[in-house]
């Protein structure tokens, strides 16, 4: 029987990266609980459609949504159709006054005379001032966006009138700035204020400092700019970030409808390092034509869990355009604030200016015992699979100190990059295999008969109570590959998703391989003797068995759950989620902290007990090795929980062990279950 040692050096390295680890993860810990505010937004233009729709005044409206939890108004640039249909300007196409003047609906004598002397172009836009404040920041806004080339102003009688060289379908629908009564409104109704302006076509430094002096003196909450680019994009940013570091606005960043990472608007990444990522808060609004398909109490489920899981930090809300029954669509859209407000509230945030990231960055020489302890776990588990390996202490110790020193560098040299990368990949991938293979390795030489009562005719109680404690004992373990993961990874730009760790699919295969490798290093899976057979000749022989349809069956049942389980894994989905699951989540959702993931729970966990009654009621190790592969499922997928660096460190670990203890009790009712089944059987 092969005897595998573990390398105390190798080990105490590991013990220093975990301490370093911990270290780091309370550090991130304790900036991720101080970034807890929300803005709760809500655009200015729905409530007042919604107030038109239901005849009431719009201030009492505003009034209603601020009390429910409202703390910010979305306001857009207006347009001049907009300002047309409000009567604040009127923007007429020349040959439209000409036609009325030929029809005789053009009475006034002033406009007729203008027509009579040529003084419409019937291939020009008219504007007409109807509020003189309106007209006034109209006539502003047309100069910086048109220039004088294309604006030009003359009277007619006593009235100034603003002649603009345009088409008229696209100029109606062009930006014009904010306008400064809805911004008013806002302002005395008591809300701050999330501005979304525009980009300008051919920007310059003047046109970007307009925005801003057009906002300064309004409680501005944050700035997420509104289209496929941010203002003064592609060349002028530089200017941009100054105007934002003069008032001290927050820059809002669009999570993108995959809820991965962001809307991509041009310049936006080029801003964020100019401000500083500690200036960054993150947005979310449910798509526009996914919400009406959400009951409400689904959506106020989401705005919790995105707000506690994705560190978003401005809930953009949209309102619904149906009522519920019994409801006026007021009273609907007032329970949908309402009850997201306290769902968010229940969860520990307060409401105000989003909450930003302090700029951390963990100690460097913190970071270099992190890679070094993942390169002192990378030569154990070589090790622990080759008995050549295990035995040349020197030469493990040798190739351990060429690699920390390798990987060390660069993170000294205030770089490496994409040596924490790899280190955090490593890290998902050996320490749950590791913590398998020391089990594997406690089963193969450990004394029952000073454990338990007696040598063999263990009870099924004492079957599952070893089991039990064996999946509470390896999870530990496993979980140490959770903080060198976070230890590897942790800084501000993994928080806000400006980095993503990209190795997660590859870390639901790569455990399996490496558990399944010591595995056939330890156990013959084909003949029930202990003989010294190596993996490979194991393969080769596994490869060269005869089989049948059934076993063929059986293997493709294998490799498509295997494919299913692969395709749903990762920061997106690859396969749609059934209703029953949906059901099972929320239900999960209710009754522990963090929704524990159900491959852990289901699958993982239930295995493992599974296992580890295999082993020791002496089953053949073939079935021993299937329930193992499929136990380290659940022992990798806690710790690539920890990949998701956007959730808080507390939430991915209470997610990992709040799936423990009902995987456990899983596995041991279909431990019981078999047992009862074959004593069973015998008795027929």
């Amino acid at each position: 029987m092969r005897k595998f040692t573990y390398n105390k050096i190798l080990l105490i390295f590991i013990a220093a990266g975990l301490l370093a680890s911990l270290v780091i993860a309370g550090q991130r810990h304790a900036v991720e609980i101080h970034n807890n505010q929300v803005d709760m937004a809500i655009d200015f233009e729905s409530l007042k459609n919604l107030a038109d729709r239901e005849g009431l005044e719009l201030g009492e409206v505003l009034r209603k949504f601020k009390d429910a939890g409202i703390t910010s108004l979305a306001i857009y640039d207006t347009t001049f159709d907009k300002l047309t249909r409000a009567g604040k300007v009127v923007a007429v196409f020349g040959r439209d006054i000409i036609l009325n003047y030929h029809s005789g609906a053009l009475t006034d004598r002033l406009w007729r005379q203008a027509v009579e002397i040529g003084s419409i172009d019937a291939n020009k836009i008219y504007i007409i001032g109807g509020d003189m404040a309106a007209y006034n920041s109209a006539k502003k806004e047309l100069f910086l966006r048109y220039g004088e080339e294309r604006v030009r102003p003359f009277a007619i009688g006593d009235v100034e009138i603003l002649e603009v060289k345009a088409q008229y379908g696209s100029f109606m629908a062009e930006p014009a700035g904010f306008d400064i009564d809805e911004l008013e409104i806002a302002k005395k109704a008591g809300f701050m204020i999330l501005a979304r302006p525009k980009n300008f076509y051919q920007c310059t430094p003047e046109k970007i400092k307009s925005v801003f002096e057009k906002l300064d003196g309004y409680p501005i909450s944050e700035i997420v700019f509104d289209g496929p680019e941010i203002l003064g994009a592609p060349n002028l940013v530089e200017v941009t970030a100054e105007e934002f570091k003069k008032h001290g606005y927050i820059f809002g960043m669009i999570e993108h409808t995959s809820q991965l990472q962001f809307y991509n608007q041009e310049g936006m990444f080029e801003l964020a390092q100019k401000l500083g990522y500690n200036e960054i808060a993150r947005l979310y609004a449910i798509p526009r034509d996914e919400q009406p398909k959400l009951l409400i109490d689904t959506a106020v489920q989401r705005w919790a869990t995105t707000d506690h899981e994705r560190n978003i930090r401005i809930n953009l809300l949209r309102t619904y355009e149906k009522p519920l029954p019994g409801l006026t669509l007021l009273e609907t859209n007032l329970k949908y604030v309402r009850e997201t407000a306290e769902k968010v509230k229940s969860k520990g945030f307060t409401f105000g200016t989003a909450g930003t990231f302090e700029n951390y960055y963990p100690d460097k020489f913190l970071r270099v015992l992190v890679i070094i302890g993942v390169a002192a776990a990378a030569v154990l588990y070589l090790s622990l699979i080759s008995q050549r390996v295990n035995v040349n202490r020197k030469f493990q110790l040798i190739l351990f100190a060429v690699v920390a020193i390798i990987a060390a560098v660069p993170i000294l040299m205030g770089a490496g990059g994409k040596v924490r990368i790899l280190a955090a990949l490593l890290s998902a991938n050996l320490f749950p295999a590791l913590a398998v293979i020391w089990q594997l390795d406690k089963l193969r030489f450990a004394r029952l008969k000073s454990q338990f009562a007696q040598d063999d005719g263990l009870s099924t109680v004492q079957i599952i109570l070893a089991s039990i404690i064996a999946l509470f004992i390896t999870s530990a373990l496993s979980m140490i590959g959770a903080a060198y993961l976070s230890g590897a990874l942790s800084d501000i730009k993994y928080f806000l998703e400006f980095e993503i760790f990209r190795g997660i699919k590859l870390t639901f295969v790569l455990p399996l391989i490496l558990v399944a490798i010591a595995f056939l290093q330890r156990f013959n899976i084909l003949e029930e003797v202990q003989k010294n057979t190596s993996a490979f000749d194991q393969l080769k022989k596994i490869l060269n068995l005869n089989v049948t349809v059934k076993h063929l069956l059986a293997g493709i049942f294998v490799i498509a759950a295997f494919v299913v389980l692969i395709a749903r894994s990762g920061h997106t989905a690859g396969m749609p989620v059934s209703g029953l699951e949906i059901k099972i989540r929320a239900m999960l959702e209710q009754l522990f902290y963090a929704r524990p993931r159900s491959k852990e729970i289901f699958i993982g966990h239930p295995a493992f007990v599974m296992a580890m009654a295999a082993f020791l009621q002496k089953f053949p190790k073939s079935i021993c090795f299937v329930l193992t592969i499929v136990a380290t499922i659940g022992q990798s997928s806690m710790v690539e929980t920890f990949a998701h660096m956007r959730t808080p460190i507390f939430m991915s670990f209470m997610r990992g062990v709040d799936g423990v203890l009902p995987g456990a009790l899983i596995g041991a009712v279909l431990v019981l279950f078999l047992n009862f089944a074959a004593n069973f059987r015998k008795e027929i």
